[in-house]
């Protein structure tokens, strides 16, 4: 009878791998082999598509993500590709269908197109066999990076006493703080008025232990917190799963404000936080929290975001990446990051602390990420950390990028309200980092995560010789804000006339100025350099400089300068705006005509109208509404995709309370 059994059981197995094996992945096999028939797995079920009715979303893209994420993706994305399929929501009737297969659902994911949860053996292959769904993975588990190094001098501090203010003529008393923000120049920065006001950062953490309620925190601007542990929105320590207080310290070095305690590099900014991380066991983090939590941060509009995870081999039957998934390509959380970078979002995380190996990288994802900051830990006196980790990436790349002192850090910590606390990371340092570096966006809205990247490079203490022990080096936090304080204008005008617009801008007096890039923008579309204005050089009085745009039509224009300076430094100024109102309502013909399969209308009113564009066939029965709104004067643009319609000839009527008009439109396929 025994050998019957383990034959039944081997024939089982059997089967069980012949129907699963073309949508399992590898790792999910390999975890499958090791578990139980009702074990239960954590894992990812991925979908063939979005489902057929997409297309009301592209229409109304503010039903994806908020207006400060549209105009965040614009500075990287064309007015027309803001969003795209990847960035709509999973279909409902695909996540009933597995759930009626036996998955609990535990987060949902846009970006890859599926969701992760509960499932056991026996029922993952009844989901497999759904034709909705492609691939089975496992979700991947990491470990929070949280390499604390106390000593005796290191422990907390319950104290309200105020601190003396370093030497120096910094704006604020930073108190032990002062260390942490000066090895990177960020008091010179802050002294030059600029705090992070208007960038939003999104904090990926365990808990925010009292962060409401701690005196460093007083002052900072939550506007919205998650708990993707359990659900809700309360993010620090209560009833539910999961302690902590990693992110309560984190949160204070980036962001915090009590003078003569403790400053954190963006104290003005917008805060997000979002508890990531169940520390009521051994179980890691895993990267579905974090993903789901990069999504929702994109769609409330975030600009720069901070987190702290490594990877850690576990027992079996948790998954984790090793150090071979290291080459930017491999691990979810890596592609995920590396998207959030593409929508326009600045992604910093620590590299890891677990130290140097010569053998190989010793880096944690997201960190193995082209397009992510990852940043590694010094000391006080500007040497690596001993547990800094370090590169190169498994397909050659220098990391870590950047450094920042994680070494004796000053931060808050949630025995109580006043209540400080030295610790070291990895964990501390990419905050500082990521501060800073939304400072430098307060400075230059329009900059973008790869400029932003690049500009810290350039101006870190190793910009000319990076390694894979530090990377580029130190960031220079006031170096880089030199190169972007834009350009100190007396005057600055565009005006329209004799069917151009006339540019005109007096400067004070020039050091170095080789010369000024006009560039322009029409509404939300990008930045695109028009013209170039010799400088005057170095001046001691006042210069008047002028530039005339004769390639404009009607509509909404803005125009800024780029101020080269003959080191190839450079600056941009404020930017100026010029509408040029049509003096009658008018529909144009479409462009490209005939066109397949997209489009684009031009309409233009000389005053405030009600306007309403509908989409005709040649029997004059409406198709669509393509604009339906009260319009200010000017003149806007829509892009019709013809992708769902048949070849043929169509119309566009628009009408308003002055004027009708019907063009025909030539759809060849």
């Amino acid at each position: 009878m025994k050998f019957l059994a383990v034959t039944f059981l081997l024939f089982a197995g059997l089967m069980f791998a012949q129907s699963s094996v073309e949508k399992f992945t590898p790792q999910l096999n390999e975890v499958i082999n090791r578990v139980e028939q009702n074990d239960e797995l954590l894992v990812w079920v991925f979908f063939a598509d979005k489902g057929d009715q997409t297309q009301s979303y592209f229409a109304n893209p503010t039903d994806v993500v908020s207006e400060k994420s549209l105009k965040r993706r614009a500075k990287v994305l064309s007015e027309s590709k803001l969003i795209n399929e990847r960035d709509l929501p999973v279909n409902q009737s695909y996540v009933q269908q597995v759930q009626s297969k036996g998955l609990q659902v535990k987060q949902r994911t846009r970006w890859f197109n599926g969701v992760s949860g509960l499932s056991t053996k026996s029922d993952l292959v009844q989901i497999a066999n759904l034709p909705i769904v492609t691939k089975l993975d496992i979700v991947h588990r990491f470990r929070k990076d949280n390499f604390e190094e106390e000593s005796e001098n290191d422990l907390p501090q319950n104290t309200n006493q105020n601190l003396s203010k370093p030497e120096g003529t910094n704006s604020y008393n930073y108190g032990q703080s002062f260390t942490q923000l000066n090895q990177i120049t960020v008091p010179q920065v802050h002294d030059m008025g600029y705090t992070g006001a208007g960038v939003t950062i999104c904090m990926m953490d365990a808990g925010f232990d009292i962060w409401s309620t701690h005196q460093v925190f007083d002052s900072m601007n939550v506007i919205a917190t998650w708990d993707f542990v359990n659900g809700d929105p309360d993010v620090e320590n209560g009833s539910d799963m999961g302690d902590g207080s990693h992110g309560t310290a984190t949160l204070s070095l980036i962001g915090g404000f009590y003078p003569g305690q403790l400053i954190g590099p963006a104290f003005g900014a917008n805060f997000i936080l979002a508890k990531t991380e169940n520390t009521d066991s051994e179980t890691p983090i895993e990267e579905d929290n974090w993903i789901a939590a990069m999504e929702w941060a994109d769609s409330i509009g975030v600009d720069v975001t901070s987190t702290s995870l490594s990877y850690l081999d576990f027992d079996p039957p948790y998954q984790s990446y090793t150090w071979q998934d290291m080459d930017g390509n491999t691990a979810l959380i890596t592609n995920g990051a590396d998207y959030a970078v593409y929508i326009g979002i600045f992604v910093v995380n620590s590299a890891g602390n677990n130290g140097y190996d010569p053998t190989h990288n010793t880096l944690g994802a997201p960190a193995d990420g082209d397009s992510v900051m990852a940043i590694g830990s010094v000391n006080s006196g500007g040497s690596r950390s001993s547990f800094s980790s370090v590169g190169p990436t498994v397909d050659g790349r220098i990391k870590p990028d950047l450094m920042g002192m994680g070494s004796n850090d000053y931060h808050a910590c949630n025995y109580n309200n006043t209540c400080y606390g030295n610790g070291s990371g990895t964990s501390y340092s990419c905050p500082l980092v990521a501060g800073a570096s939304a400072l430098l966006l307060q400075i230059n809205p329009s900059l973008t995560p790869m400029q932003l990247a690049n500009l810290l490079k350039s101006t870190a203490s190793q910009s000319n010789s990076p390694d894979n022990l530090n990377g580029w080096g130190i960031i220079n936090t006031f170096a880089a804000a030199q190169l972007i304080i834009p350009v100190e204008l007396t005057a600055f005008t565009a005006t329209y006339q004799n069917g151009g617009v006339f540019l005109n801008w007096t400067t004070a007096t020039e050091n170095n100025n080789l010369g000024f890039e006009v560039e322009r923008k029409v509404d939300v579309g990008d930045w695109m350099q028009i013209g170039y204005v010799q400088g005057n050089g170095t001046t001691t009085e006042p210069k008047n400089y002028s530039f005339l745009d004769n390639n404009v039509l009607m509509g909404r224009y803005f125009y800024r300068l780029k101020q080269i300076d003959y080191d190839s430094n450079f600056k941009y100024s404020s930017i100026v705006e010029v509408n040029i109102n049509p003096i009658e309502f008018e529909l144009s013909q479409n462009y490209p005509n005939p066109f397949n399969p997209t489009t684009k209308i031009r309409f233009s009113v000389p005053e405030r109208s009600q306007v309403k564009l509908t989409l005709h066939d040649v029997l004059g029965r409406e198709i669509s509404v393509l604009f339906n709104d009260e319009m200010n004067p000017g003149t806007k643009e829509l892009e019709l995709n013809g992708s769902n319609l048949a070849s043929g000839v169509y119309l566009v009527r628009m009408v308003t309370n002055n004027y009708q008009k019907t063009i025909k439109i030539s759809l060849l396929k």
